[in-house]
């Protein structure tokens, strides 16, 4: 479950789009769930805890985290420095609590599969 998180997580924090890391670490995870002998309860929490990960630590890779910035109205006199910092204080940080929520919520799922 944590590896799957982590799995997820990587390749977002690296190249920034969502898709990307969920389709990336969906293909790496599923021989192990072939493999193993999980309960469908289990595959669901695993797919909830990679959906997760996929969305953690939005940055400047992230189209997202412009558009956001934009969408704070930043005025066109704001220094692009401004808008950056501003951007990583909110929306980084919300979309990093996201992930750890949802991953808070799998793990009695999984376990109690």
């Amino acid at each position: 479950m944590v590896a799957a998180f982590i799995i997820a997580g990587a390749p977002r924090v690296a190249q920034g789009s969502a898709t990307v890391a969920l389709t990336t670490a969906a293909g790496l995870v599923q021989p192990l769930v072939d493999g193993g002998d999980f309960s469908s309860v289990a595959v669901a929490a695993l797919v909830l805890a990679l959906a997760a990960g996929s969305v953690i630590a939005s940055h400047v890779n992230d189209s997202g985290f412009w558009l956001v910035g934009r969408l704070m109205e930043t005025d066109v006199k704001t220094t692009l420095k401004t808008t950056f910092k501003t951007t990583l204080k909110t929306w980084t940080v919300m979309q990093s609590t996201i992930p750890l929520r949802g991953f808070a919520l799998a793990s009695p799922l999984y376990a109690a599969a």
